[in-house]
């Protein structure tokens, strides 16, 4: 039984063949140099602490969010408690610059 990679006889073809599977995998991506792989990996370490502060700021932006709610409530719970007076028509409305 011979090995077949990329459809090519490797035990056959000798040097040649086993050049032109090198080449294949370089082509194919499966292949390749150290540099692009460290490279790769870094931009991956880098994606993870860029991911790491936005999940920060994120929750720091539901904190404040919830902060402003309850100060909005509490505005909205006074203003309401405020003695109202009723406007009629005598009433002078205009604003003096």
């Amino acid at each position: 039984m011979t090995a077949e990679l990329f459809g090519v006889n490797v035990a056959e073809g000798g040097t040649t063949a086993l050049l032109a599977v090198v080449v294949l995998m370089v082509l194919t991506g499966r292949l390749v140099p150290r540099r692009t792989y460290d490279d790769l990996k870094e931009d991956r370490n880098d994606w993870r602490t860029a991911h790491g502060k936005v999940a920060g700021a994120l929750d720091e932006a539901v904190r404040q969010n919830s902060e402003l709610t309850e100060l909005s409530r509490t505005g909205v719970h006074l203003l309401d408690s405020l003695p109202r007076g009723e406007v009629t028509a005598d009433d002078d409305q205009t604003v003096a610059p």
